[in-house]
């Protein structure tokens, strides 16, 4: 085999392996569409807030809304942080409601608010919060994952992984 035919078979098997390595990890955190019933499930839920009292999620309902799952262990989850507060800031006065659903325990949150303390509610769900992610469409579970609510309850836009100050700034023209 020549140098150059050589070269070129190893080129092509990179790329093939490249490929097959971005269409399995396109596949795994892929989002689905959620159920209807558990879009009706969440609006139910009642999640504790680390600082004590709970957080009734049917008091969302018909305000827009951006459900993000988050947790203390995950660097890209802290690291959009900063943005949905921003967010939060800027639009809370429009009727913008921000949660950060904390896929963690108590203690690990209320040391991290400690150090970086948010203003939007920061509720509870510990492992759980991963199987409440899974059924909004989350199948792989993983974060950060983010749901935004139009004023009407329903879906507008979900995003698997860490978000860009664009995308945040976007959630505005949502109603």
């Amino acid at each position: 085999m020549n140098p150059l035919s050589k070269r070129s078979t190893i080129v092509g098997i990179a790329a093939a392996a490249g490929l097959a390595g971005a269409g399995l990890a396109l596949w795994q955190y892929r989002l689905v569409e959620p159920a209807d019933d558990a879009l009706a499930a969440l609006w139910l839920l009642e999640l504790e807030l680390p600082q004590g009292g709970t957080m009734h999620l049917k008091n969302l309902r018909g305000k827009p809304t951006v459900l993000n799952f988050w947790a203390t262990w995950c660097p890209p989850c802290v690291e959009e942080l900063p943005l949905l507060e921003r967010f939060y800031k800027l639009n809370a006065a429009k009727g913008w409601q921000v949660v950060g659903v904390a896929v963690d325990n108590a203690n690990a949150v209320n040391k991290f608010l400690s150090k970086m303390p948010l203003t939007f509610p920061v509720p509870l769900a510990g492992l759980a919060g991963t199987e409440l992610s899974r059924s909004l469409g989350n199948i792989s579970g993983g974060l950060p994952f983010t749901v935004v609510f139009d004023s009407a309850g329903q879906v507008a836009l979900r995003h698997m992984g860490k978000l860009s100050a664009q995308q945040v700034d976007g959630f505005a023209a949502i109603r």
